[in-house]
């Protein structure tokens, strides 16, 4: 970018000019947790059309979890996804390594050292570390190295035994007490009740080096949109399949308490896209995730900004600024130009993702990303 002209021009040093009638210009977006399925599950998403797909939605930076074939555990592997990702991204991608060996949540920490200067962070997005002693160790490893231990906290026998919510804050309490032990820099996944804002807010306080990240769903949505939506669309009940699951308005309400006090970093849409068919079995037998890179700024903007619940300067924050600076993600020539003015309705689609499923399908919001540069080029638009 050059300059904005007369407020009404973007100027690209190419000579291209942008209208920027009744739309205004932002920091692009970053998204560090979204799932591009390659390698492995190419039939869900590629590389491709996962960063095409953020592109469209004003991200120029998102960092892939590891759930994959073969997973990112060694170097080799990362290495298959780097290559992929220099041939076909569009935008940045950057990986995430596992924590244990497979990024099952069990078993051995991988060789951490091996993996750091390959990939963004470490995770085993998709469970919890379960045992509190390999946490500890990874945490420490991690530490050492300079990297985030980033966790999706679930702990199973809690979760098996039916106690969905205290599964969630119950293991980030754990891992919040040895990441002030051990000093790492620990970022929780996907925060979705009132019991995590809290005891997150508490360690912050505190003084623990933890950061944690919500997605849209949990902050426009609730159990009554949810249930709403079964009785009259039961045979669509995947759109609203996603783990964790989507909580009470108490617990939304607590989200956006968070994210107006600082406690909520940033959002991350957990882009999850699944076939046709494995996300056309109902709300119980679908299989978890749902797709929002190109939902997520407009759906926030409609529901949170335009309904005055928080103010644009905080959305950017926290999809832009808060983001960048917890994950190295400096990015001083990326844009997005959006179009604040105009209504459209969300239509699966036109969407550039493989994924279709989302609870906002029809949908009518504003504030659609039109125009992306990355490194001050074009990448969508």
């Amino acid at each position: 970018m050059k300059a904005i002209i007369n407020n009404d021009k973007l100027t690209l040093e190419d000579g291209r000019v942008i209208s920027l009638d009744n739309s205004f210009v932002l920091p692009a977006f970053a998204d560090v947790h979204v799932h591009f399925r390659e390698p492995g599950y190419e039939y869900k998403e590629t590389i491709r059309t996962g960063s095409m797909a953020a592109a469209a939605g004003g991200y120029t930076d998102v960092c892939t979890m590891p759930n994959l074939v073969p997973a990112p555990s060694d170097s080799e592997a990362v290495r298959k996804q780097l290559d992929i990702i220099e041939r076909d991204a569009v935008i940045g991608v950057h990986p995430y390594g596992t924590i244990t060996e497979g990024g099952l949540g069990t078993g051995a920490v991988c060789d951490l050292e091996a993996l750091a200067p390959h990939v963004i962070a470490f995770s085993d997005d998709g469970f919890g570390v379960q045992d509190r002693g390999t946490m500890r160790e990874a945490m420490e490893r991690a530490r050492d190295l300079g990297k985030l231990i980033v966790a999706h906290c679930e702990d199973m026998e809690l979760l098996h035994a039916g106690k969905v919510r205290e599964s969630e804050w119950r293991q980030i309490e754990r891992d919040l007490k040895l990441a002030d032990e051990t000093g790492v820099g620990y970022h929780v996944c996907h925060i979705s009740c009132k019991e995590s804002v809290e005891v997150i807010r508490e360690a912050k306080k505190s003084g623990v080096n933890v950061t944690c990240e919500t997605a849209p769903h949990y902050l426009v949505l609730d159990t009554d949109d949810l249930n709403e939506f079964l009785c009259s669309y039961p045979e669509r009940g995947g759109n609203f399949k996603m783990n964790p699951p989507i909580k009470d308005r108490s617990d939304r309400d607590a989200l956006i308490e968070g994210i107006c006090d600082g406690t909520v970093d940033m959002i991350a849409t957990d882009h999850a896209p699944h076939s046709e068919e494995e996300k056309s079995r109902g709300f119980l037998k679908s299989m978890n995730g749902i797709v929002g890179l190109e939902t997520a700024f407009p759906v926030l903007y409609t529901g949170l900004v335009c309904e005055g619940i928080i103010t644009l300067d905080k959305l950017t924050d926290i999809m832009s600024v808060n983001p960048r600076r917890r994950f190295g993600l400096e990015a001083p020539e990326d844009y997005v130009v959006i179009d604040g003015a105009n209504e459209y309705v969300i239509n699966p689609d036109n969407f550039l993702t493989k994924g279709r499923s989302t609870p906002f399908d029809g949908w009518r919001v504003k504030g659609r990303p039109i125009v992306t540069i990355k490194n001050g080029e074009v990448v969508y638009g």
